[in-house]
């Protein structure tokens, strides 16, 4: 092979080279040892916002934020060393002055004869890492709250229905029924990344079991509830269809049960959700059937746990065959884009 060839296939190879950095996706600068930028590709471009005429030529420092100065003095300590340089994440500054994190990893430069006279960097924008870390973050700490709430509901919930039940077979079902309800709340939690889950669905997944679609309606404004108002409400609602499938609407064909909502501005400016769950039914032939509900537990949920944990306050109202549970609360306490 002639001396044109070799030169010829080092001008190829070199092309090749070219074209590879140019098209990276991840940011390649290289510089000399005293960090002066001697290559810059697009990548670089849209990273840090500087052209290639912008930024070749000058001090690699114009991308360090004061406080990390430190570092390229370190990393370029180490490269005239020869010692390896592991990638590790930091922040780099815009040509707007804003901050982004960076993965930098770091190689020496070598001239033909093998002596380092620079270093090549490769950064990568890390900015959608960190939000997912961040989010992975806060999330934790939400399950980490509401699975400690949720252990003090289920102690609260054991307690009281020890208190009310003397059977231990209706003891443990009751029980069973109430985590189970919680379980549902938990679930549409879990499934919308614990940000809170619709008014509508939630009334919904509590009456699942009980079925008779047929004989309910559901009717209200779109409302995306916070975490705190799915828990507290599921908790009504599986106590006030437990009732009804026994003793109100759901028990019988006749039977009809509405849940509906409004939000209503108050003179404050603010808004509070007005909630009604009404059952309409035959009355019982005879004397009326007893409400085992009305000094159980489901009475402790509905006419204190659930209001005063919204900062609301509750009606209950029986009367032959009509059941009536209204539910005021302020949509500050009640709705997650509130709270947002």
């Amino acid at each position: 092979m002639t001396n044109d060839d070799d030169l010829s296939a080092s001008a190829t190879a070199d092309a090749h080279l070219a074209a590879i950095v140019d098209s990276s996706f991840d940011a390649i600068v290289s510089k000399d040892l005293n960090s002066i930028i001697t290559s810059w590709n697009r990548a670089a471009e849209r990273l840090f916002g500087y052209t290639a005429e912008e930024a070749i030529g000058r001090s690699i420092l114009m991308l360090i934020p004061d406080d990390r100065r430190q570092e390229e003095v370190e990393i370029i300590a180490r490269i005239r060393r020869g010692e390896p340089m592991p990638s590790f994440e930091t922040i780099r500054k815009r040509k707007d002055g804003s901050m982004v994190p960076v993965s930098l990893t770091v190689s020496p430069i070598r001239n033909p004869s093998g002596r380092i006279v620079g270093a090549s960097k490769i950064a990568r924008d890390i900015t959608a890492t960190k939000e997912s870390e961040r989010r992975i973050r806060l999330l934790m700490r939400e399950v980490n709250h509401r699975v400690k709430n949720q252990f003090a509901v289920i102690l609260s919930m054991v307690r009281e229905t020890g208190r009310r039940t003397t059977d231990p077979r209706e003891f443990e079902q009751r029980v069973r029924d109430r985590i189970m309800a919680l379980s549902r709340s938990h679930d549409l939690l879990v499934n919308s990344d614990w940000v809170g889950a619709s008014l509508a669905e939630l009334v919904e997944e509590h009456l699942k079991p009980f079925g008779r679609e047929n004989q309910t309606r559901i009717d209200g404004p779109a409302l995306r509830l916070s975490s705190n108002a799915v828990q507290n409400l599921g908790m009504a609602f599986h106590e006030l269809g437990t009732n009804s499938a026994k003793y109100g609407a759901l028990s019988s064909d006749a039977g009809r049960l509405e849940v509906t909502w409004q939000i209503v501005a108050r003179e404050d400016g603010l808004s509070d959700l007005q909630l009604t769950w009404n059952e309409t039914f035959p009355p019982p032939p005879g004397e009326r059937r007893s409400d085992p509900a009305r000094k159980g537990f489901g009475t402790v949920v509905l006419q204190r746990v659930t209001p005063q944990s919204l900062g609301g306050h509750a009606t209950m109202k029986r009367e032959g065959g009509t059941v009536t549970w209204t539910l005021t609360a302020p949509m500050e306490t009640v709705s997650a884009s509130e709270r947002e």
